[in-house]
């Protein structure tokens, strides 16, 4: 590290939050990248802003108790995280994950705030959630959780001040029944949360958004060094809302998405993934990627335990393009030689901080192009804007409208990150390009507001 205000700041981070690694990593990620913009510009420490925007403006923690079918009283904690709101009321999605904790939650807050920047949107950054699990649980269940959370959380959102969305374990069904406790709770219909069903002020392409921004961000990226998505083989992880819809893209693009995955095993298909057959294990039975290998006789499920500790198979089967696409650290150092290795030109990450900080920097010393998530996911969330538009307005809009304003809002995003990466000498470093552009709206709206 080579700016005195930038190390101290993470050496002051790394000892208040030892044991909050995620965090650790998004905070040195973000600030070790902008070391040049502190260089040229002193107001920002001379305003405290980086010892001020690495602490949440507030941290909510509460209890969520629920009965379950067999009328046994279940207990979960529950969180929002409310990190930044210099620009706009809060925005960003709610987990729900046995793995959800403080360390997790800060890291996406905080990685939402430069996000949520970069759309040129007004919205801040923030974040929420809960360890409890939807897998395996009954309908009725999911609804009894999701009405007691709603219960604790209704008094710190609403449309003007908070406005969470979905995120792991947060789709359609429990984004309708958090609703619906809302509304009860408070009599408003109003656009608090987004990613709501079609009939009562959802948006069209809020599902394929984050999918589909990511591949629009990595065409951007292919096009800036003369090179095109058509006719490539592409490497995607993940079999959720993100991978689905990046399979879609890819395909309407003119690639070949040969790979699928999830936390136990990895499907690879030469000819291409079945989207229709994929969509129906996934999103009509919700059932493993075990059934989509059965289902297709051409493909093979390789599982993750038949590789060494640290590498995913997904990795390792050769693609012009990889779309990391599942969780956070999903492409381990191993990993990012594996693709390196086999011809990969472009990594877009589709998943929140997918790449470990070893592999990123593999990745950068390669040159290939290279998409970090505050950029290259950023649809998602920036459709969920549109919604609140909508929503604001009584109005809805055709696909096409959203999907035509989505691809101009990823054409903005590379813009940033190219021209401010342009700006501070290194043309291509996408990593540093869009922190900065992102930072900088921020930092200055936090110094114009003054010292809260």
């Amino acid at each position: 590290m080579g700016n005195s205000y930038v190390r101290n700041v993470v050496e002051s981070v790394r000892a208040k939050y030892p044991h909050q690694p995620e965090f650790l990593q998004a905070v040195e990620e973000v600030l070790l990248s902008m070391e040049p913009l502190f260089e040229k510009e002193s107001k920002y420490e001379e305003n405290a802003i980086l010892e001020r925007i690495v602490v949440p403006e507030r941290l909510i923690e509460f209890r969520v108790a629920w009965t379950d079918d067999k009328g046994r009283i279940q207990v979960n904690n529950g969180y929002r995280v409310q990190f930044n709101s210099a620009i706009g009321p809060y925005k960003g999605g709610l987990r729900f994950h046995p793995s959800v904790n403080q360390s997790i939650l800060k890291f996406l807050g905080f990685e939402q705030i430069f996000k949520n920047s970069l759309t040129g949107l007004a919205i801040g950054g923030a974040k929420g959630g809960s360890d409890f699990d939807p897998k395996g649980k009954s309908d009725a269940e999911v609804m009894r959780f999701c009405q007691a959370f709603m219960t604790e959380l209704v008094r710190y959102v609403g449309a003007l001040s908070d406005v969470p969305a979905g995120d792991i374990g947060v789709g359609g069904r429990e984004i309708g029944y958090l609703f619906g406790q809302y509304k009860r709770l408070t009599s408003r219909f109003e656009g608090v949360l987004t990613g709501k069903g079609l009939k009562w002020g959802g948006s069209l392409a809020r599902t394929e958004a984050t999918g589909f921004g990511n591949v629009y961000f990595a065409d951007n990226m292919l096009k800036a060094v003369g090179k095109e998505i058509e006719g490539k083989k592409a490497a995607v992880s993940g079999s959720g809302n993100v991978a689905i819809y990046t399979v879609k893209k890819l395909y309407q693009l003119g690639a070949t998405p040969v790979t699928v995955s999830d936390s136990r095993g990895c499907i690879y298909q030469p000819a291409g993934i079945n989207l229709e057959v994929l969509q129906q294990v996934k999103e009509r039975e919700r059932a493993s990627l075990t059934r989509y290998a059965e289902l297709c006789k051409d493909a093979t499920y390789i599982p993750v335990a038949d590789y060494p500790a640290g590498e995913h198979p997904v990795w390792n089967v050769g693609a012009d393009l990889a779309f990391p696409s599942a969780t956070q650290n999903e492409v381990t150092l191993a990993d990012a030689k594996n693709l390196l290795s086999k011809g990969c030109i472009l990594v877009s990450e589709g998943a929140n901080m997918p790449s470990t900080l070893e592999a990123t920097a593999e990745f950068q010393k390669a040159g290939i192009c290279f998409g970090p998530a505050k950029c290259a996911n950023a649809g998602g969330v920036a459709t969920s804007q549109l919604e609140m538009e909508q929503n604001a307005g009584m109005t809805s809009w055709t696909f096409d409208e959203v999907d035509g304003k989505l691809k101009g809002i990823m054409a903005g995003i590379f813009k940033a990150a190219h021209d401010t990466a342009e700006e501070f000498g290194q043309p291509g470093n996408y990593v540093m390009g869009g922190n900065i552009a992102g930072f900088r709206k921020v930092a200055d709206s936090m110094i114009e507001q003054g010292v809260m």
